[in-house]
């Protein structure tokens, strides 16, 4: 379980996170929508202590995100493209990861053999550095290195963001597929309330760093995310 307890971030007067108390169930399918500066990216910061907050607790698994990286060994993200090393080709950036998380390379090659569809045939083999492929390509690396090695908690920010259609079908089949597995945590983020709401099975809507809506996903979700929206 994932919880944070009296999360605030502060910049200066400014407040842009304030949870007093969430908590995600081991294997739930968590999306968060909001606003630009709702407070997303600063939350999925804080869990994974890439940002300190000003006050609280954050616990992955038992593990005080702050205190120990324990967390680390069963926890994988996708945020951005920071997390990619550029001067890498792909298929260096995933045995990279892969030997982080304890995979030989033909582990590797065989996990990646699943993405054949999703790659489309514009990843590997491309001798393209990570840096010189599109933004779509370089969402498509990060999101399939973060589900490398089986981890048990798993956070994608926007991870629908620059993919084209066919391409965002792919991922929301591949992200209800690892869902299934009621071990794996999945904690996503988009602007797009649509994707969430196919994808997730729980939705939080922040505002100005706020919890203002906990819904568990049903069919009435998406029109009431689109109501409160538009005002």
């Amino acid at each position: 379980m994932i919880i944070l307890k009296n999360i605030t971030k502060k910049y200066s007067k400014q407040t842009v996170l304030d949870i007093t108390d969430l908590s995600i169930p081991v294997g739930q399918t968590f999306g968060l929508v909001g606003n630009n500066g709702a407070g997303k990216t600063t939350m999925f910061s804080c869990l994974l202590d890439l940002i300190k907050p000003s006050t609280g607790t954050v616990l992955n698994n038992d593990v005080e995100v702050l205190k120990s990286e324990k967390w680390k060994s069963f926890t994988s993200a996708f945020l951005d493209d920071t997390f990619l090393i550029g001067y890498l080709m792909p298929e260096e950036y995933f045995y990279f990861i892969g030997e982080l998380r304890g995979l030989k390379q033909k582990e590797v090659d065989e996990f990646l053999n699943k993405f054949e569809d999703f790659f489309h045939g514009e990843i590997l083999g491309g001798k393209k550095y990570l840096r010189d492929l599109s933004k779509g390509n370089q969402k498509k690396v990060g999101v399939v290195a973060a589900l490398l090695g089986e981890p048990k908690v798993v956070i994608l920010d926007e991870p629908f963001a620059n993919l084209d259609p066919s391409t965002q079908i792919r991922l929301k089949q591949i992200l209800k597929d690892l869902s299934k597995n009621k071990e794996t945590t999945i904690l996503v983020s988009s602007h797009d309330i649509q994707d969430v709401t196919e994808v997730c099975e729980r939705i939080v809507l922040l505002e100005k760093g706020k919890i203002i809506k906990d819904i568990e996903t049903n069919p009435k979700t998406l029109k009431e995310l689109e109501a409160y929206f538009k005002g």
